[in-house]
């Protein structure tokens, strides 16, 4: 019996980003923001030009602003680098960190 070929979309990436991951049965379009997440984390400048041009610039940088929840130090200053119209202070991720000093009362 043939295997049966789906057409679907997949961006161009290099498949080490995804060691994790079955990365032939993803669907990328529901996992877009562990897919950015990821590139912006591990991905190099190629990548990122790759997950724009895949899932469109505005969804990029709203998934890094408004719905990753959790990128480390080191990720959220690459991600300011590729997209210097972010800031941090607005970013969720940065917002919700553990590190950040609260006040108690």
């Amino acid at each position: 019996m043939k295997k049966e070929i789906k057409n679907r979309r997949m961006p161009k990436l290099d498949p080490v980003l995804f060691w994790d991951v079955d990365i032939d049965a993803m669907d990328f379009d529901k996992a877009y923001k562990a897919v950015i997440a990821r590139v912006v984390e591990r991905g190099d400048q190629q990548e990122i030009d790759e997950i724009v041009r895949f899932y469109g610039f505005e969804k990029v940088v709203t998934a890094i602003r408004d719905e990753i929840y959790f990128l480390p130090n080191y990720a959220i200053d690459r991600a300011i680098r590729f997209f210097p119209e972010l800031k941090k202070e607005e970013m969720y991720c940065y917002l919700n960190r553990k590190d950040k000093p609260y006040h108690w009362i």
